[in-house]
């Protein structure tokens, strides 16, 4: 019996069974006893496998590709390459936005190095994999732009609506008693996850089954539906479990449209699994980053300009937007201020989202520059963040919805310890190590969507929670339990989920930070419903125990119905049920407007982001917050850099569950020790190929490179950003984590460091 026959139940609680009660996730038992089914571990009947081919350049064309070899290799079915129609039009991007025309994904113009030019089907994955490595493909080879430094390379085309200035930026940073200005960058950044992306297809008749690890189930299953020309309802998609994705399994993706069609063309399951070394090409990473902050300032170090302007690298076929000015804007009050962001066409897949997209890269390039600001005027970090706190969203002018920043500085500096810290660099060390502290900030905006649930109520008491909403780890099994759980009046073990399937009711996509506060949302509305129709069954059913006792109301809590007063029967749901003979009580909400409930509207706001509002759209401004205080040691004869202690406090509303998510702050803050101190895609400049495509050559970090991390909550309930009052808490945690690295090591070192990674030679 597969994870798919039964709903997700609760283990034994920690504390509490409602909302901000500390319970352990409750499909944990299920993952660490091996029980939860991922969707590549499904065993169908008759699979046959596939495997890419990735080509070997990185532009131009692919002239020739001869596969009689591999078709007549032992066990092949069938071999793909782009001489063949396979019948799909394109599908909606994530906007809802569609090109007309014919979608092939695989195409003879090579866009990088590593583009898939061909796939193979076999009986087994050994023979797929033998027979792709007898394909001879010939190629046109032109010259490429290996990267964001290319000679090649242009300066890039000026994002329009990423332009953001107001007052006189540039007139005010030269008239500026104090300026800094410099040049800061990231690298490539991949996703890494542990469980490799891929799907197994399956078709009964034109209904497409696809069991694929998804972080939206309902917009992936639109993408199958609108290339193979199907109802949305042909289609399920299949993830109850997700082993990380970081951004990256949000859309479906061309691998995923080849295994469906050779499944269609066999007429038998296709099962594509993407290797390691091609998880570096079949899809994109965060893209590197260049950007000059410049700030100009008044002796005392209030800012009187910010001027900004940044670039990433995008491929030479698609449109990626690693915006470096996302947090610029929003951390500091200042009166003048200039941003602009471009994009420069490279040979690289198109890059994608990868945690905090845009908010990363931007935080490390103003709060450096702000560190070096500090210095410029014998500031302290942290004071010289305080004088300079917004007290209202500098760019939309709007108030904040809530805005515990100051408070976040405060707690952090507290429990950290800063006020022993001696500022001058290199002024602190145990031994033969320099000892750094340093200190940042981030941000995280607050995206709110629209999301749909059922309730049932069994007549065994139990309460069930349904929804095609995904779970990749953040806890949205959990907190959907206690959500219900709460709002109903039960124990949270009397609660079971089911989750990650498309064919259940409606949810956004799980990115952005947004699902909690979208689902906690539907799921609370449902619950309260479905408890109305309860005390409606218990006060009005002529067999209820409640029917004569003039009561006009009941409590529901711990699983009794009872007199409010206590001055007559109580009875279990169960006996309820039983004596009124009913089977169950189905419930079915959603948190849609009125404006939107026409089929379309629903259906954008399942399968599209087309309806997501943003940060600043009503009244506030809404947004998660955060600082961090970093301690690193450094090895003042071999440059290694270790940090050795992290406090970072946070505001992001109400917490829905305070142990899951202080998991997704630290799970933020390790990222970012990657970010800062390893992680790096590597480049060969002869051939645009990632040369260190595995996870022994890409660095992330391990256990041993984790100090102990303290993460500290100051938010209140912003009612503003959710119905149950919680802000964004899973990607905010990495912003601003890689640039307080960096500001303790200049700390510890004198040396500032403004390209990542922090790596010995660039210290010694």
């Amino acid at each position: 019996m597969t994870v798919l026959d039964r709903p997700v139940k609760h283990g034994e609680a920690s504390d509490g069974g409602g909302v901000g009660g500390r319970q352990s996730r409750i499909d944990g038992h299920l993952k660490i006893t091996g029980e939860a089914t991922y969707a590549l571990e499904h065993r169908l009947e008759n699979l046959a496998h596939a495997v890419l081919v990735p080509g070997t350049i990185a532009a131009g064309r692919v002239i020739r590709v001869d596969t009689a070899a591999a078709e007549a290799a032992p066990g092949v079915r069938l071999v793909l390459t782009s001489n063949d129609d396979l019948g799909l039009k394109f599908a909606s991007d994530w906007f809802g936005n569609r090109a007309e025309g014919v979608y092939r994904p695989l195409v003879p113009e090579i866009a990088f190095n590593g583009q898939a030019v061909a796939a193979v089907v076999a009986e087994t994955l050994e023979q797929a994999t033998a027979a792709a490595a007898l394909i001879k493909i010939a190629y046109e080879e032109t010259t490429a732009t290996v990267g964001l430094d290319d000679p090649n390379a242009s300066e890039g085309n000026l994002v329009d609506n990423l332009t953001v200035a107001w007052g006189e930026a540039e007139t005010a940073f030269a008239a500026a008693p104090v300026r800094i200005e410099a040049e800061y960058r990231t690298p490539r950044e991949y996703h890494v996850a542990i469980e490799p992306h891929g799907l197994i297809a399956a078709w009964e008749g034109d209904h497409l089954t696809v069991y694929e690890p998804s972080q939206w189930t309902h917009g992936m299953a639109r993408s199958y539906a609108e290339w193979f020309g199907l109802p949305h309802e042909n289609v399920t998609l299949i993830s109850p479990f997700i082993g990380g994705g970081f951004g990256s399994k949000a859309s479906a993706s061309f691998y995923g449209a080849l295994a469906a069609s050779a499944a269609r063309r066999l007429g038998r399951p296709v099962k594509l699994a993407v290797t390691r070394p091609q998880t570096f090409t079949a899809y994109g990473g965060r893209a590197a980053t260049r950007q000059t902050v410049a700030l100009g300032a008044n002796a005392d170090g209030v800012l009187q300009a910010v001027v900004h302007r940044g670039a990433n690298e995008t491929s030479t076929v698609g449109t990626w937007v690693e915006n470096t000015g996302a947090a610029t804007p929003l951390l500091y009050a200042v009166s003048n201020f200039s941003s602009q962001h471009r994009l420069v066409p490279v040979n690289t897949v198109t890059p994608g989202p990868l945690r905090a997209p845009g908010k990363n890269p931007s935080a490390f390039g103003i709060e450096s520059a702000m560190d070096e600001l500090a210095y410029a005027t014998g500031i302290d970090p942290v004071e010289l963040r305080l004088k300079n706190d917004a007290e209202k969203d500098p760019q939309s002018g709007k108030p904040w919805s809530t805005r515990h920043l100051r408070e976040a500085l405060a707690a952090g500096a507290e429990a950290f310890g800063w006020a022993r810290r001696t500022p001058e660099p290199r002024s602190m060390r145990n031994g033969r190590e320099l000892i750094g502290w340093g200190v940042a900030i981030g941000t995280f905006p607050v995206i709110r969507a629209y999301g749909e649930a059922i309730i049932g109520i069994r007549n065994d008491g139990i309460v069930e929670v349904i929804s095609g909403a995904i779970d990749m780890g953040q806890g949205t099994y959990t907190i959907l339990a206690q959500t219900a759980a709460e709002a109903l009046g039960v124990p949270v073990d009397q609660v079971e989920v089911r989750l990650g399937d498309s064919s259940l009711p409606g949810s956004a996509v799980a990115g952005g930070s947004m699902l909690a506060g979208v689902m906690t949302g539907a799921v609370h509305k449902a619950a309260l419903a479905a408890r109305e129709e309860l005390v409606g069954l218990a006060l009005n059913d002529p067999n209820s125990p409640f029917r004569d006792s003039g009561a006009n109301t009941l409590s529901v809590a711990d699983g009794m119905i009872a007199a409010p007063r206590g001055d007559g029967p109580a009875v279990t749901i169960a006996e309820l049920m039983a004596r009124t003979g009913r089977d169950r009580i189905e419930v079915k909400r959603d948190t849609l407007p009125e404006a939107l409930r026409n089929d379309e509207g629903r259906l954008q706001a399942w399968t599209t982001m087309s309806l997501m509002r943003a940060p600043t759209d009503g009244d506030y401004s809404m947004h998660s917050w955060c600082a961090h205080f970093v301690e690193v040691c450094v090895d003042e004869d071999f440059g290694t850099v270790r940090v050795s202690r992290i406090v970072s406090a946070f505001d992001c509303g109400r917490l829905y569950n305070p142990k899951l998510v202080e998991s997704q702050w630290k799970g933020g803050i390790i990222m970012g020790i990657g970010q800062a101190l390893l992680e790096e895609g590597l480049v060969d400049p002869r051939n645009a190929r990632v040369v260190n495509n595995n996870l022994g050559d890409y660095l992330v970090p391990t256990n041993a490179d984790i100090p102990d991390i303290e993460v500290i909550s100051v938010g209140v309930p912003d009612l503003h950003a959710s119905v149950l009052g919680g802000k964004g808490v899973g990607e905010v945690g990495i912003v601003g984590v890689a640039p307080a690295i960096a500001n303790a090591v200049f700390h510890a070192t004198g040396k500032r460091i403004r390209d990542l990674p922090i790596t010995p030679e660039k210290l010694i």
